[in-house]
């Protein structure tokens, strides 16, 4: 299908499916400005009770350790706005993470390890795609189980040891960085920015909006929805292993474990944001208050020595109140 076909189908969506792409419409605005009130509230009480949350040194910590599991949320973001589900994010994760620290250990060159790395996460979410669309097995019953198989594969590469590299260029990636500001956070950065556009301001994006909104209404306008909430999942297990490489290059050594609960994180980030779980609507820019929320929990957690017990428990709480006030806020639209 062409460009000019795809747009032109699209346009003819825009009523039927009520798409929204983040534009403030009276309860979800106020939800939206609401996170952002959580997220100051949140900021304002960890420097109450840690003097050194405002420093800069912290506020580079906070980023540069977030960065790999929001990288990983931004990918989450594409699949459920096209009314999808990807457990599996985080065995791709522990993939990445050991896929690039071995082969880096055997001596290719880091580029190459990236790029490698980077297509096995393409191919992996590709995987999901297909089991998702072309075998219509639920989303959340596939990538249940391709999690359990990813992890596995991650824990046969790395022979179920960690994989250490000792060079210091392998960890440059993960530790240093330009102007004061890491490089991860960067990469976060870019990454967001380039989502940004693509969502918001391209064909495709609005392709995915039409998808997620009213799937049934997308087949009947010839959109390719197979192949778009295909393309969702490969944009997942991209961010997934770049996660992965990130942080093992911070690390020096590449996990099986590493992703454990890199799903759990990336789904939180995503519905504390705001984007609806129910597809069709969704933004970039909400996916990064709710990491910079979960990412100030921690810090805050840490710095009070609370278990990573209570802190799941947290998490876990969060999730469901955010999944609550999204379903409370399409039964008042409705």
């Amino acid at each position: 299908m062409t460009t000019r076909k795809i747009k032109s189908k699209t346009s003819q969506l825009t009523e039927i499916s009520a798409v929204r792409t983040g534009a403030p419409l009276s309860m979800s605005g106020l939800l939206d400005l609401g996170m952002i009130w959580v997220l100051l509230a949140l900021v304002a009480a960890a420097s109450f009770f840690y003097d050194g949350f405002l420093s800069i040194n912290n506020l580079r910590n906070v980023l540069s350790q977030n960065a790999p599991v929001a990288i990983a949320a931004l990918g989450m973001t594409f699949v459920i706005i096209a009314r999808g589900f990807d457990l599996s994010v985080g065995a791709i994760f522990g993939i990445g993470a050991v896929v690039y620290a071995g082969l880096a250990r055997y001596g290719l060159p880091l580029p190459l390890a990236a790029c490698a790395t980077i297509a096995i996460g393409m191919a992996a979410g590709a995987s999901n795609g297909m089991i998702v669309t072309l075998l219509r097995v639920n989303p959340f019953v596939a990538t249940l189980g391709t999690a359990s198989v990813f992890g596995g594969v991650a824990v046969l590469i790395s022979g179920s040891a960690p994989v250490i590299v000792s060079e210091r260029a392998f960890q440059s990636l993960g530790s240093d960085s330009f102007a004061g500001v890491p490089y991860s956070v960067l990469l976060l950065l870019l990454a967001f920015i380039v989502g940004t556009l693509v969502l918001q301001y391209t064909v495709y994006g609005r392709a995915l909006f039409a998808v997620g909104g009213n799937d049934e209404a997308s087949h009947l306008a010839g959109l390719p929805v197979k192949f778009l909430r295909i393309s969702t999942y490969v944009i997942s297990g991209v961010c997934g292993a770049v996660g992965g490489i990130i942080v093992s290059s911070r690390l020096g050594v590449g996990q099986a474990d590493m992703g454990s609960t890199v799903a759990l994180d990336a789904i939180a980030i995503v519905v504390i944001g705001g984007t609806s779980l129910f597809g069709g609507e969704g933004a970039l820019w909400r996916t990064a208050v709710g990491a910079m929320i979960l990412a100030v929990l921690n810090n805050l957690f840490d710095s009070m020595a609370i278990s990573s017990s209570w802190q799941e428990i947290v998490k876990g709480g969060i999730i469901i109140f955010a999944v609550a006030i999204d379903v409370f806020a399409r039964t008042r639209r409705t």
